[in-house]
């Protein structure tokens, strides 16, 4: 077996002494924060001599073949795009939240009697979205308007973490609502009525967020810098003078952070809950989930942060992605 390093300290999965393993799969996924996070919480929880997180680039096309080859040392993997919902048959069970939304972002391997493992899939993205929201947001807040960014994967968990908060009847903003997988199928699946508004004319888009109480944005980096520049312009224009308070605003990206619409939201006056917010408690729902322990969140969010600015000291530069690492047959 050869040598398994991944970009974040040439952590060795294969070193004598590691019992565990847990890794974060994806394609791109040379950027995760996930191994800064599961490491911190193993040294909070005196694991880190027995337990060893990694990270490998995947595409949808390779994930079976590695799904395959999980043994008994895999405590689980975390799955992000496109891995979250093309994971979804290769599993044994999943949980009744992955399956609504549709999207799985854990892998948990369990003890069966046969000694092969059930791979339980779980979708601790919503716990994620929620918790980081409620973080930000003012003592006794409920969102009555919300809207989300995006149509797929994310998007569904999105809708869930709308629900829990509090709010049924949100809009999506979209290119695209159909297909299997879309935040609009999931919507029926969770009995929520949406209003679809095609993503057009920024302008028009600028408009609703204007107007909403929650504001959720799945789409990638740059997406959203036109409608970011539409609000600027539209909150500008008005003679509102409480702007956006009271109103709060998740954008996923996390790099580059600030995004261009975090800073029209927050020059507005409205509330920011980080995207790195979210990766920092659906990431502790996946560590409890694979460990059986419950993690100190402020120990993660302490390695998490360190690792941000590591990168700004580096220029916010990715690490080159690691080598294939080596999955034990079975």
């Amino acid at each position: 077996m050869s040598r398994v390093d991944d970009v974040l300290g040439g952590q060795d999965l294969s070193a004598p002494g590691v019992e565990r393993r847990a890794a974060v799969l994806g394609h791109p996924v040379a950027h995760s924060l996930s191994p800064a996070l599961h490491r911190s919480a193993y040294a909070q929880l005196g694991l880190d001599t027995t337990w060893a997180y990694g990270l490998q680039d995947v595409t949808a096309a390779e994930l079976p073949g590695v799904v395959e080859q999980l043994d008994g040392t895999w405590a689980g993997l975390s799955l992000t795009m496109p891995l979250k919902q093309a994971v979804l048959p290769l599993l044994d069970v999943v949980d009744p939240l992955a399956d609504v939304t549709g999207a799985v972002n854990t892998l948990v391997v369990q003890p069966a009697r046969a000694g092969t493992g059930l791979l339980v899939g779980f979708n601790t993205d919503v716990h994620g979205i929620v918790a980081t929201v409620r973080e930000a947001a003012p003592p006794g807040w409920r969102p009555e308007r919300g809207v989300i960014l995006g149509a797929r994967a994310t998007a569904s968990s999105a809708l869930a973490a709308l629900g829990e908060l509090g709010c049924t009847s949100p809009t999506l903003v979209a290119r695209s609502f159909a297909g299997p997988g879309s935040a609009a199928a999931a919507a029926h699946k969770m009995g929520l009525t949406t209003t679809n508004l095609p993503w057009s004319r920024s302008e028009d888009v600028a408009a609703v967020l204007r107007d909403a109480d929650l504001v959720i944005s799945t789409v990638p980096a740059g997406v959203a810098d036109p409608v970011a520049a539409a609000l600027t312009a539209l909150v500008a224009g008005e003679a509102r003078p409480e702007g956006l308070t009271d109103r709060v605003l998740l954008d996923v990206v996390y790099d580059p952070w600030p995004s261009p619409l975090v800073r029209a939201w927050s020059g507005a006056g409205g509330t920011v809950a980080p995207g790195w917010g979210m990766l920092l408690h659906q990431a502790e729902a996946q560590v409890r989930l694979m460990t059986g322990r419950v993690p100190d969140v402020e120990a993660m969010r302490t390695g998490l942060l360190a690792e941000l600015a590591r990168r700004a000291a580096a220029g916010g530069a990715v690490p080159a992605p690691p080598p294939p690492f080596d999955l034990p047959q079975r």
